[in-house]
């Protein structure tokens, strides 16, 4: 095999011999695990409680991920991988850090588990960093924005219950598609998220109570497809994509209501706790930047507000001791 294990021209020729056995294989109607391989690693950590005890969700999204970078590599030894081989390939994704950090993370994750297994002696990605993310991901919606959908998207539409249940109840869009009326108990909207199943139960918000008072009731599901099918969350982000382009905001798109939320709550003064009651966020971190940001704006308000005072009672903005310098 040309190169070392793992480099590009190993890689390409390793492939032409996978396909070669493949067919071999389909023709003899036996197939193989190789032990130690990444495929065999795969196969012990989907049946391990590390990864049975994930949300639904969450299990489909770590697959996704594993299963896309085992697809070049499932039959290599996991003790052949070295930091240098990940680094090598993180650093070629440098124009998707975001998809890059997540692969990143979940080799990590997967690794450890092989060092606990005794699959290998230590996990090589311990302490490696990620790309840096100069984007802020999805873009928050601005109030002007939110107030530019309404006005295209009146109550009694579909995309305004969409964007209201998004937005002042702060859920994903996974969380969204599953809401009905059946999670409507007096003023109260319960809401057990796909993601982490953490139960959040919150006030209906006096908007969002308008506009389900304006919504057609004809299904227990709030959102269904127009097949009267409940949506998919990835079904339901690409229809809210052609809701936000039909009202002019290409920029805009369902994720970014909930940070919308995130933000409104952080500027009303809430904390970091009250906020996580809300988005049902499991970390804080997320959290923290949007009430980091909203007391710099209130601190800057506070700011400018005292400098007006100050000189609405005439005092002079130069400090004592520069006033009597001038003086001399």
């Amino acid at each position: 095999m040309p190169g070392p294990i793992y480099s590009e021209a190993f890689m390409v020729a390793y492939q032409k011999a996978v396909e070669g056995e493949a067919q071999q294989i389909a023709r003899v109607g036996t197939s193989r695990l190789v032990p130690g391989s990444f495929g065999d690693l795969l196969r012990r950590y989907y049946t391990a409680p590390e990864f049975l005890n994930l949300a639904p969700a969450t299990q489909r999204n770590y697959r996704r991920i594993l299963e896309r970078f085992a697809e070049k590599c499932r039959d290599l030894p996991v003790a052949a991988l070295k930091r240098s081989h990940i680094k090598t390939m993180i650093g070629q994704m440098e124009d998707r850090p975001q998809a890059a950090n997540s692969l990143l993370k979940r080799l990590k994750t997967l690794l450890n588990f092989a060092a606990d297994i005794d699959m290998i002696q230590h996990n090589p990605l311990l302490g490696m960093r990620g790309l840096k993310v100069s984007s802020e991901g999805f873009h928050t919606w601005t109030e002007e924005e939110i107030a530019q959908f309404e006005a295209y998207h009146p109550i009694g539409t579909k995309a305004r219950l969409a964007m209201a249940l998004m937005l002042y109840t702060g859920q994903r869009k996974s969380d969204a598609v599953k809401m009905g009326w059946q999670h409507v108990k007096g003023d109260r909207i319960a809401v057990c998220q796909d993601k982490t199943g953490a139960l959040v139960d919150i006030p209906i918000h006096p908007e969002l109570k308008r506009v389900l008072e304006g919504t057609p009731r004809q299904n227990m599901t709030f959102l269904v497809t127009e097949y009267g099918k409940p949506f998919t969350a990835n079904g339901f982000g690409n229809w809210m994509r052609d809701r936000c382009d039909e009202a002019g905001l290409p920029q805009c798109s369902s994720h970014g209501l909930r940070k919308a939320m995130a933000k409104r709550l952080a500027e009303a003064g809430c904390s970091v706790n009250e906020i996580m009651s809300i988005t049902g966020h499991a970390t804080e971190g997320e959290v923290i930047r949007y009430t980091k940001e909203a007391q710099k704006k209130v601190l800057a308000d506070h700011a400018m507000d005292a400098l007006q005072h100050d000189r609405g009672q005439g005092k002079s903005a130069n400090p004592v001791r520069m006033v009597s310098k001038l003086k001399g």
